[in-house]
């Protein structure tokens, strides 16, 4: 005569594992079961909407810290710093001539945690400039740039400029003694090349001097213009890695 087993046996943890994971809500946002085995693992980076940029499996050598030093993820994350960071400060800070010097003192002295904010991005934006610039000798000196990746190089360079537009256009919006003539001398090195260099000057500061309107043209291109352009290049760079193959490996 047969019989059947009843499903006895199961501990508290096993059922509630059950309840987790083999429930209705789980299934309907993870469909490809969860990642214990390297099929699941795959499934679950290739169809989330946020790591699907990245490659579904990577050769050993990519998740030694000596290998990148990390400084390409160093560099995206503190440009996500300086998004929140920049958000913040513009809640109290207007790009004009009269109250730009005068946002940023209140926003030291009576804003809590303004002087805090302040520094923060001031730090992560001197910090970005030096992991990039690193990020790009890394990359020069391991061959990493040699083909099939030579159009992701080019995207780095524009990344790099980028970077250096960023601190530049930020370099003025406090609007004290060292931003006004930094910011001149800057733009008279632009103006000084030949050529076209005295109307790009023209059209970077709109006019002669900096004044009222090269404040608002670098508050302008500080906080949508450069930032946007940056969030482009950087998803087609991501985007190249995975077409690519990848990180490169080690000469």
């Amino acid at each position: 005569m047969a019989t059947t087993e009843r499903p006895e046996g199961k501990g508290l943890g096993d059922r509630v594992y059950d309840m987790v994971f083999h429930s209705y809500f789980w299934r309907s946002i993870f469909r490809s079961g969860y990642p214990n085995t390297p099929r699941n693992q795959m499934l679950a980076v290739a169809t989330n909407v946020f790591l699907h940029l990245h490659p579904t499996r990577i050769h050993r050598t990519h998740v030694r810290i000596t290998h990148t030093f990390c400084l390409g993820g160093l560099s995206f994350f503190l440009f996500l710093g300086l998004t929140l960071t920049g958000v913040l400060l513009m809640f109290y800070y207007v790009p004009s001539v009269e109250r730009a010097y005068q946002d940023m003192q209140i926003l030291e002295t009576d804003v809590r945690f303004g002087m805090l904010m302040r520094n923060l991005h001031r730090w992560m934006a001197h910090g970005m400039v030096l992991t990039v610039f690193m990020h790009m000798m890394r990359v020069f000196y391991t061959g990493a740039y040699k083909p099939p990746r030579e159009f992701n190089w080019i995207v780095g360079v524009v990344l790099f400029v980028l970077t250096l537009l960023l601190s530049f256009t930020g370099y003025l919006l406090p609007w004290d003694e060292l931003a006004f003539w930094a910011i001149t001398v800057g733009t008279n090195m632009v103006g000084s090349a030949p050529l076209l260099g005295p109307p790009n000057r023209f059209v970077l500061i709109g006019g002669f001097d900096v004044g009222a309107a090269a404040l608002i043209r670098f508050y302008t291109l500080h906080v949508i213009g450069l930032p946007l352009m940056a969030a482009i290049f950087m998803t087609v760079h991501f985007w190249r890695i995975r077409r690519d193959g990848g990180l490169a490996r080690p000469l």
